[in-house]
């Protein structure tokens, strides 16, 4: 069986579980019946055919299967991990939250013995819509993953033979069947939104062209036969810069019902028999929308790739940004340390006319330590090295992600210090702020804006004193913000920023969400009756999950009166151009194309903030456990 990714069937299931769009490929699916026989033939114990379904079902048969699932796991994604109401063969009996994305359905009924199994189906929630991808895999992997739901040991015990994260490592179509339900989803809701390349303004080739091509997020594309106007999309740049990924002009398909012959047409162009071959939209849209032209017609030596229908036309560049997103928990405590992450991805935008290839050393690897490192599929890594990769690619068209990593900060944390609050009475809570902006770093870092929230889920804000050493606050119903550095005012250097006060909300109300609703009850043993009575009414898992760590508060403690599942927290939210934190970078004058052309190199960075918290230390706190 081929190691790529094929996919078996799609579907596509609406907020009243029904099916209301699948497509079967029948190309693979005869793959997956002669493997099966395969199987069977080769093996005497335990047949395949026992297990695996002979035919795909039908919708009526899915949308029954998905319900009945969904009745079974508490929600649309279930558990994900073991707990009372989890039956033996059900995805949360083999404990694992990847279950949570990859889910299996029942098809048949059990009681009459003729039951099979559908494994693994790629769940992506979108909306009011699931999207449901079942990638072709070998008969074995179903088998093992059988036997899995059946065990009696929870999770993935150390020294175990078989568990799912080694099976999931050993089945690269999973990872494909994902990108297939992710390309789906965006296009089902309408949102198709480019990687952010930022540029300088500069004038492009202009005229119907660019209305043509920069409504869709590509530029200077060379010039179509019977061509098919569309509306500009209107952009504001400013003096410096301008976002390079356009709003796409393509049918905002989420805004109205499903528009089935959109999705066939990128079915049939975006993976042909099953085969995912180029899920960019934008490149789909162009091609249904412009067509081809002679003049498009690579050189003869050349092989034109699928993920570049068009040739570009006008003044060559290449753009790189690199966008990274930190994510901090700050505890200020000795006893659980503090710890952040980047998460970063380098954009891309080659503006070359022809099939060129392009190469360049990405530096910083080792100051960065590297966690993840992964590529476009257009992208070579020829060498590896200690500190520096040298990749070389063939560019797509318009804007893309060349390269994701996760990585440690080579800086210490952007913003560092305490938040303190505890509450003096049951309506009012004292609170600190001690914060350490930007310290050690220097030009050309530059952070262009700086705010601290502290959220009230649970109690509405009624007033607040205190003074901030630095900056502004403002209130809302639930929350109190403080502008630290107001957007538009650049800092580069370091400073200090206190801010102590204290809040006031609106008199306690005890509000407790009936068990009807929720469905169940404490999971300790004595109130084991209790649950198997609520289970049958429970509705949603998060609502379950909710309840039973509201259930293990006390009614009113004035040290914990109100944040959601006991904890209460400020979170920061930032943006630092100048360079990344990581260290990761790319050196323009090092970046060469073959054939060699003169296309000047522009790079550009900046760093947003992601969940960035910073834990009440008089308070209770979540932690990671170390190994």
């Amino acid at each position: 069986m081929p190691g790529g990714c094929s996919i078996r069937a799609l579907w596509i299931i609406n907020n009243l579980d029904g099916v209301i769009f699948s497509r079967r490929f029948p190309v693979v699916e005869r793959q997956w019946r002669a493997a099966c026989k395969t199987e069977n033939e080769s093996s005497n114990e335990d047949p395949v055919k026992y297990t695996a379904l002979p035919v795909l079902p039908n919708d009526s048969e899915i949308a029954a299967a998905f319900m009945e699932r969904k009745k079974s796991q508490g929600s649309t994604r279930g558990y994900g991990i073991r707990v009372t109401q989890s039956a033996q063969g059900s995805d949360s009996w083999v404990d694992d939250p990847i279950m949570r994305h990859i889910i299996s359905l029942r098809i048949g009924a059990e009681e009459e013995g003729e039951s099979y199994l559908l494994w693994p189906l790629v769940l992506h929630v979108r909306g009011p819509y699931c999207v449901l991808a079942l990638p072709l895999i070998e008969p074995r992997h179903l088998k093992v993953y059988s036997r899995l739901c059946c065990r009696s040991d929870c999770g993935n015990a150390v020294g175990v033979d078989e568990s799912i994260s080694s099976l999931l490592l050993d089945l690269p179509s999973i990872t494909g069947a994902f990108m297939v339900a992710l390309a789906i989803g965006d296009i089902i809701t309408g949102d198709m939104v480019d990687p952010e390349v930022v540029v300088s303004v500069s004038p492009s080739v202009g005229g119907l062209l660019d209305s043509l091509t920069g409504s869709i997020g590509i530029s200077g594309i060379s010039s179509r036969a019977k061509p098919v106007a569309a509306p500009v999309a209107s952009a504001t740049p400013s003096s410096t810069a301008a976002i390079g990924a356009v709003a796409s002009d393509a049918p905002k398909i989420g805004s109205r019902p499903l528009d089935k012959d959109a999705l066939r047409n990128f079915i049939s162009s975006a993976m042909p028999f099953g085969t995912p071959l180029d899920l960019n939209y934008s490149n789909i849209f162009a091609i249904k929308a412009n067509g081809f032209s002679s003049s498009d017609v690579p050189p003869t030596d050349l092989k034109q790739p699928a993920w570049k229908p068009y040739l570009y036309k006008g003044k060559q560049r290449i753009l790189f940004t690199v966008h990274e997103t930190v994510h901090a928990a700050m505890y200020d405590r000795d006893d659980i340390s503090d710890t952040i992450s980047i998460a970063g991805q380098i954009n891309c935008r080659a503006e070359l006319e022809g099939l060129p290839d392009v190469s360049l050393p990405l530096t910083g690897l080792s100051k960065a330590h590297v966690e993840v490192l992964s590529f476009h599929p257009c992208a070579q890594v020829p060498e590896h090295g200690v500190d520096k990769h040298a990749i070389m690619f063939s560019p797509p068209l318009g804007n893309f992600v060349l390269v994701r990593y996760q990585a440690n900060c080579a800086f210490g944390p952007p913003v560092m210090g305490f938040y303190q609050l505890s509450m003096v009475s049951e309506d009012e809570g004292a609170f600190l702020f001690k914060l350490r902006i930007m310290e050690g770093y220097k030009s050309p870092l530059a952070m262009e804006f700086c705010n601290v929230t502290m959220p009230f889920p649970r109690r509405r804000v009624v007033s607040f004193e205190g003074t901030p050493s630095v900056g502004a606050v403002s209130t809302t119903e639930h929350s109190v913000e403080w502008k630290i550095i107001p957007s538009g005012r650049g800092l580069t250097r370091s400073i200090e920023a206190t801010f102590p006060g204290t809040v006031r909300f609106a008199p306690w109300q005890i509000q407790r969400v009936p068990s009807s609703k929720s469905g169940s009850g404490n999971m300790s043993d004595g109130d084991s009756d209790v649950e198997a009575e609520s289970a049958n009414n429970m509705v949603n898992v998060e609502e379950f999950l909710m309840e039973k760590m509201s259930k293990n508060l006390p009614p009113v403690d004035l040290e914990e009166p109100f944040c959601w599942q006991a904890y209460n927290y400020a979170k920061v939210s930032f943006k630092i151009t100048g360079a990344s934190l990581s260290a990761m970078s790319i050196d323009p004058k090092s970046v060469s194309i073959y054939p060699a052309v003169k296309a000047p190199v522009e790079l550009s960075t900046q760093v947003t903030s992601g969940d960035y918290i910073l834990w009440n230390t008089l308070g209770k706190c979540p932690s990671a456990a170390t190994a």
